[in-house]
């Protein structure tokens, strides 16, 4: 599998883990995704904003423009079906964005700073596994508490995903035939 192909199939791994991980939350019992617990973002949706925040800082240092985001913390919606249109929709320009793009604006360095000031540096293949790698890791800590509540756990691991259960039907055709296994 190439580079390109990885950021491809990563693309769609979060859209399809996102959409799935979206429709647990929907279905826990009425209250769930907003109470208050002993977490990092204090509730499921305050986490599931920390992600969407995280992935506009970065997408502005993709496109080297600027942001308005102050703090990782910050809860752009309360409301959880707004968030989750808001998520389906960072997740198509996600997968749009590594459609199109080529080998060598991925392997162009990009100079940003983060929110605490720290400059970094990054080609855009790695700022884009980054992003698929952060959704990951906040998933896990909404995952959690579902052990808490307690509710069924969402099967949203990679491997799920690769054999079938979203990732095939979700590949574009090229990428189906260099993933079967």
């Amino acid at each position: 599998m190439t580079d390109s192909e990885i950021l491809k199939t990563m693309a769609r791994y979060n859209q399809w883990a996102n959409r799935d991980l979206f429709a647990a939350v929907r279905a826990l019992p009425e209250g769930e995704a907003a109470k208050q617990r002993r977490s990092l973002f204090k509730n499921i949706i305050n986490t599931l904003n920390h992600a969407l925040v995280a992935d506009r800082v970065w997408w502005a240092h993709l496109h080297k423009e600027p942001h308005s985001h102050k703090a990782l913390n910050e809860v752009l919606y309360d409301e959880f079906e707004n968030l989750a249109e808001a998520r389906a929709e960072m997740d198509l320009r996600l997968i749009d964005y590594v459609d199109a793009l080529s080998d060598s604006d991925a392997d162009e360095p990009i100079d940003f700073t983060l929110l605490s000031g720290a400059k970094g540096r990054m080609n855009r293949r790695m700022i884009l596994m980054h992003m698929f790698n952060h959704n990951t890791y906040h998933r896990g800590f909404v995952v959690e508490t579902f052990c808490q509540i307690p509710a069924a756990l969402p099967l949203i691991d990679l491997p799920v995903f690769m054999r079938g259960a979203g990732g095939m039907r979700n590949m574009p055709p090229h990428l189906v035939a260099a993933n079967s296994f």
